[in-house]
């Protein structure tokens, strides 16, 4: 395997076979895209699987050794936006060959497959998701053709029961079929997230996870007893969870400010307990039949590691770097609650304040986490202190908080950058006059609207894939985030128009005073670019100084190239507007060569 180009792609968790534990699917880096790898764990060899144009990312292991992916054919925006089909080989090597022959081309929307070699899967095409169901290598049966945005939940073990999941603020959030169609169960929300099926055989057991207002509970739902919520599992924060293979325990990951914690829950005698994981977040984990647990840890100064409570050998996660600066926390109170910040500091302190980039997350039903990030190493080691705002908005802090947007939307999140910029200013821990924004998506949005709303307090901002257009972008996107902005404005464009007018960027446009560089993608359908130029159109009307980059990409993709560019030209775009951190001051002078050095 050659030296890849770069080193960008997210870590995650490898899938392992069923019924031999040394036998592994994972994905990774394969110059600069990400692509699929098998991994023995007895003679630690990992072989490529995929080698896609635009890269690989879905991808599975059956009982029987066969490795899946999921093939898209390059029409798309990188992996995720494109239409393709699934496909498998064996572990050990053989032709590839079509996993669902004669199924239409789509985008994923999931895949599962049972210990006896039964397919279910699900796939979005024009705007419908089809279920089809059948077996490995055989042109499968259409279960279910429908105008919803569902993925598939899970499939039982013995193949008679589909779980689909909708958003979980729908008014069905999960819905259970047989294999000929029909409907057995219509689990209503809001607040709930279906986590799969039990993997005992014989059993027909569905894992879910409840909002219960205040707190989070698991639930499980069976055709004999229904929907049933543990509220004596209830945990303050977000949680997600999983079957261990002996369909009794339960493996919880809790996220909770900014940081991780997992739970081995026994169903049967009502009790749980922590298990112990280093200090950072848990970004996934998966118990095994032997009871261990496999998960993929890090911090802000540890890259991923991908961790076996058994000592089985994993793939390697990536490098190992030293990353440079100082990690801490802070609180800052506001007049609707305290706001968690991430701050990273450059080393050594200076005589002055570094200058300061507030990287804005997406979501707004995200958070930002105690996890290695390449762009907070990037600017810490370039002297730019770092800080990340889990604001209103923000999983990890409850439920009231993630729903609570008391000032709007949009506003609600500005005011909270604002009040976080102003503490750590006042602390004297960052430039007052050096302070910028970078944001994707999401995050990208807040960057421009607080760009509009604050222009006094922000001297440089980065925007890469963003909304900038409500009303415009609602009209071409995605029927999933079209009904996500319903709920989240109260009505479409036509029925609420101020209140999109309000949040839009665009209706700011004209206030914005800092140099801002946008970056859209051309073939991003989640914040399209037609809205985007709408506003770029707006700041040439105003006179506003701004700086465009347009990639040949979706909004999710697995370039390393494409996102190698962006990174770059922002750093270069940062050095430019925002004034040179100063000179570090040096440590002591060397010793000579081979002497001892004091500390």
């Amino acid at each position: 395997m050659t030296a890849p180009a770069y080193q960008v792609f997210v870590a995650a968790l490898p899938d392992v076979c069923p019924t031999d534990r040394r036998r592994m699917v994972f994905t990774a880096d394969a110059a600069g895209r990400c692509e699929v790898f098998t991994w023995d764990a007895v003679t630690r060899r990992a072989q490529q699987v995929t080698d896609s144009r635009e890269g690989t990312a879905h991808r599975a292991i059956d009982a029987d050794g066969y490795v899946w992916w999921f093939d898209e054919d390059g029409n798309g925006g990188g992996p995720g936006e494109g239409e393709g089909r699934w496909w498998f080989r064996h572990f050990d090597g053989g032709p590839r060959l079509p996993g669902l022959p004669g199924a239409p081309a789509g985008l994923p929307r999931g895949l599962a497959v049972t210990a006896d070699g039964t397919v279910a899967a699900a796939v979005a095409r024009e705007r419908r998701t089809v279920v089809l169901m059948g077996r490995r290598g055989q042109v499968p049966r259409e279960v279910l053709r429908t105008d919803r945005p569902y993925r598939l939940g899970g499939v039982s073990p013995d193949g008679a029961l589909i779980a689909l999941a909708a958003s979980a603020d729908d008014a069905v959030a999960v819905t259970v079929l047989t294999p000929d169609g029909r409907t057995v169960a219509a689990l209503s929300g809001p607040g709930l997230w279906c986590q799969g099926f039990s993997t005992l055989p014989g059993h027909r057991e569905l894992l879910l996870v409840r909002d219960l207002g205040d707190r989070y509970a698991l639930a499980t739902w069976t055709q004999e007893e229904g929907l049933r919520t543990g509220h004596w599992c209830a945990f303050d924060t977000e949680i997600s969870a999983r079957w261990y293979p002996d369909g009794r325990h339960v493996l919880v990951r809790q996220d909770r400010h900014g940081r991780s914690l997992l739970h081995r829950v026994d169903l049967r005698s009502r009790r749980r307990h922590r298990l112990p994981t280093p200090a950072g977040s848990v970004l996934d984990a998966a118990p095994r039949a032997s009871g261990a647990v496999d998960y993929l840890w890090t911090g802000t100064a540890h890259p991923p590691l991908l961790c076996a409570t058994d000592g089985t050998a994993l793939p390697p996660a990536g490098p190992t770097v030293l990353v440079p600066g100082r990690h801490t926390d802070r609180w800052t109170p506001t007049e609707s609650g305290r706001v968690h910040s991430l701050l990273s500091l450059p080393d050594p302190a200076g005589s002055t304040p570094p200058p300061a980039v507030f990287l804005v997350h997406g979501g707004p039903a995200d958070h930002d986490r105690d996890a290695y990030d390449a762009t907070v190493h990037s600017l810490v080691a370039s002297g730019y202190a770092v800080v990340r705002v889990n604001y209103h908005g923000s999983t990890g802090y409850g439920p009231r908080w993630r729903n609570a947007f008391p000032a709007g939307v949009g506003h609600t999140q500005v005011a909270d950058l604002d009040a976080v910029r102003a503490d750590l200013v006042r602390e004297g821990l960052i430039a007052g006059d050096a302070t910028a924004l970078w944001g994707v998506s999401w995050g990208a949005y807040l960057v421009l609207l607080a760009l509009g709303l604050s222009p006094g307090q922000w001297h440089a901002g980065i925007a890469v894939k963003p909304v900038a257009d409500w009303a415009a972008a609602h009209r071409a996107t995605t029927p999933a985030l079209r009904a996500l902005d319903v709920r989240m404005f109260g009505g479409t464009p036509d029925e609420v128009p101020e209140r999109y007018a309000r949040a839009s960027p665009l209706t700011y446009a004209s206030s914005v005073t800092a140099p801002l560089l946008v970056v859209g993608a051309m073939r991003d359908t989640k914040c399209p670019p037609g809205q985007i130029r709408g506003y770029l159109g707006a700041l040439t009307g105003a006179g506003v100084a701004h700086e465009a980059m347009w990639l040949d990409t979706g909004h999710d993709g697995y370039d390393g190239a494409a996102h190698v560019a962006v990174l770059r030209r922002a750093l270069s775009f940062l050095r430019a507007r925002l004034p040179r951190p100063a000179p570090r001051a040096h440590e002591r002078p060397p010793t000579a060569a081979g002497g001892p050095r004091s500390r």
